[in-house]
């Protein structure tokens, strides 16, 4: 175990590191002039060019870059163009707000995906099971913006029960819960239903129901346990992408977490502010990819960190 953790955390850091240099590197060959957004559409070429040596702008790229290295291993992302504070500060103060949607969202794709695809499995080539998968692959098929234009047209509009923007009560994280959960469900109640189909018909589930074991038993209890490590690795994966900021979604409620934040960041061409979103939420799905490997064990005994059983 200690090896296997020293092992993927040099290679996390590693991820990382390449991460930001290659995020440093495409803002800047990106068309775009951060002085210029920063200076508004009267600045003259003075202030450009004062700018641009305020923020370092006028340095050669190479001499940029080690700049850049030294303040990150200081833990110095630089200040942000916009809101004229540490652009880590800036991105922390939104993370929470991130991580309760993202948080919020998985939860309710697996309280009802899991159970969903158990009952398609169990109910596979029937009218009954097809209709569900309908449903299912129209979930798939919504884009999150015009799910949650609906959403608010219904509950924010004609029945305004709901906030329309903003996370002023936790009735405000409803409506974009429910939004990126759509489309979550429909992916990991699919992936259960394959799963538990292959599971229900595998030979130690036909012995087991030769032997008497009740149909519940032998589907909570074995082929939903057998199918653990596929539906972990989904939840992990799916989680880990929302931690990264769900845009369009932040977007369409005004949800002040990273993913609106990084629209601004790209409008304004805030270097300082990129990276550093680029750094926490790299760091965090790195997080949660290293405890989804740790969780693997606990599901299925057979599997053994970095060898076969």
């Amino acid at each position: 175990m200690p090896k296997y953790l020293a092992r993927r955390l040099g290679q996390s850091l590693l991820t990382v590191f390449l991460t930001l240099t290659t995020v440093f590197l495409l803002v800047r060959l990106a068309p775009g002039d951060p002085a210029a957004a920063y200076a508004g559409p009267t600045a003259t070429t003075a202030d450009l060019a004062r700018i641009r040596g305020q923020f370092g702008l006028d340095q050669p790229l190479f001499t940029q870059y080690g700049i850049f290295l030294r303040d990150l291993f200081t833990g110095d992302l630089g200040t942000s163009y916009s809101f004229h504070a540490p652009a880590l500060d800036v991105v922390l103060d939104r993370m929470p707000y991130t991580i309760t949607l993202a948080v919020a969202a998985i939860t309710v794709t697996a309280v009802v995906a899991v159970p969903l695809g158990v009952w398609m499995a169990r109910r596979a080539d029937s009218k009954r099971e097809l209709g569900a998968n309908v449903l299912t692959i129209t979930g798939q098929s919504m884009p999150d913006f015009w799910t949650g234009v609906m959403l608010l047209t219904v509950f924010a509009v004609l029945l305004p029960v709901l906030p329309a923007s903003g996370f002023t009560s936790w009735s405000g994280l409803v409506l974009p819960t429910v939004t990126v959960a759509v489309l979550q469900l429909a992916l990991i109640s699919r992936l259960v239903r394959r799963e538990m189909t292959t599971a229900l018909n595998s030979p130690y589930i036909m012995v087991a129901r030769s032997r008497g074991f009740s149909e519940s038993t032998l589907t909570w209890r074995y082929a939903l346990a057998n199918s653990g490590v596929p539906l972990l690795t989904a939840l992990g994966t799916r989680f880990a992408a929302l931690l990264n900021g769900v845009v369009v979604v932040e977007v369409v409620f005004g949800w002040p977490g990273v993913g609106s934040l990084v629209v601004r960041a790209l409008e304004t061409r805030d270097y300082p502010l990129i990276q550093a979103t680029v750094l926490v939420t790299a760091v965090l799905a790195i997080l949660v990819q290293l405890l989804v490997d740790l969780a693997y064990p606990l599901l299925d005994p057979r599997v053994r960190l970095g060898k076969a059983a």
